[in-house]
């Protein structure tokens, strides 16, 4: 079951990887967003390779890809030299990003190498989360952040030491405690077509703060139960807004127009 349904507001797509789809699914899905009431989607980046394309198919779709440039934690620290080039890249085109990301820390990545024990060094990434989180604060950019489980705590201390307070913690899970110090902050988080089927998913959907909520799908990330061996498409953040709904207790419409004006406000569209 897709969109659209009975709600009166489009929808966001609030975290998806486009540059990470093949050129011809990513053009057809593009063209497909208006016919299911898809008003923009916001594309995070994994490197500079990735800001480059973003970049170029945000200038191609004006007002529908809303490009973010960052770097992704679940892979090698760059050298220095690379990092210096993205961060001058980042410079460069920051009026033309939304925001910065997706950025974070290797929670996955380290818990593999400790699994295979294999020594595994945090401070790089520490170091460029926050060379990336200064970057954000001096051109007035919101963060979208890989930050789960353990890292959200540390990642939360980075913020909090940047004095950094717009930030999306996409994709979240964590400790009620943790939970609890983000929505006092007023961090956002964003749920993905997941929630259909997880539970840990919708027990936090159902405490944390509604006015802090977005629906996202981090495709092409693929999805299981009802979603199994779908291609994963903006339109499944229809399906978000109907579980949410249900989770919250709300109908369809007032869900959407929720995740909307949240969406809206957070990246400032």
């Amino acid at each position: 079951m897709g969109w659209p349904l009975e709600a009166p507001l489009p929808l966001i797509d609030a975290h998806i990887h486009m540059d990470l789809y093949d050129e011809v699914t990513r053009e057809r899905l593009l063209q497909e967003l208006p016919g299911f009431d898809l008003e923009a989607v916001i594309a995070v980046s994994m490197n500079l390779a990735s800001c480059k394309v973003n970049l170029a198919l945000a200038e191609r779709h004006q007002g529908l890809v809303y490009p973010a440039f960052g770097f992704h934690p679940e892979q090698p620290i760059p050298l220095e030299s690379e990092i210096t080039r993205l961060l001058d890249w980042i410079g460069q085109h920051a009026g033309e990003m939304i925001a910065v990301g997706e950025i974070g820390l290797p929670y996955y990545a380290r818990k593999d190498s400790q699994a295979q024990g294999i020594p595994f060094d945090l401070e790089p990434y520490v170091d460029l989360m926050e060379k990336m989180l200064l970057t954000a604060k001096k051109y007035d950019k919101p963060v979208v952040l890989h930050a789960v489980y353990d890292d959200a705590d540390l990642v939360c201390d980075l913020l909090d030491r940047h004095n950094i307070t717009k930030a999306h913690f996409h994709w979240f899970k964590g400790s009620k405690k943790t939970v609890q110090r983000m929505a006092d902050r007023g961090f956002y988080i964003s749920f993905t077509p997941d929630i259909l089927y997880e539970p840990e998913i919708q027990g936090l959907a159902r405490m944390y703060p509604p006015d802090r909520v977005m629906a996202e799908t981090d495709g092409p990330w693929p999805f299981e139960g009802p979603f199994c061996g779908q291609i994963t498409h903006p339109r499944m953040v229809g399906n978000v807004v109907n579980a949410w709904a249900n989770l919250q207790g709300m109908s369809q419409g007032a869900s959407a127009a929720t995740l909307y004006h949240n969406t809206r406000r957070f990246y400032g569209i």
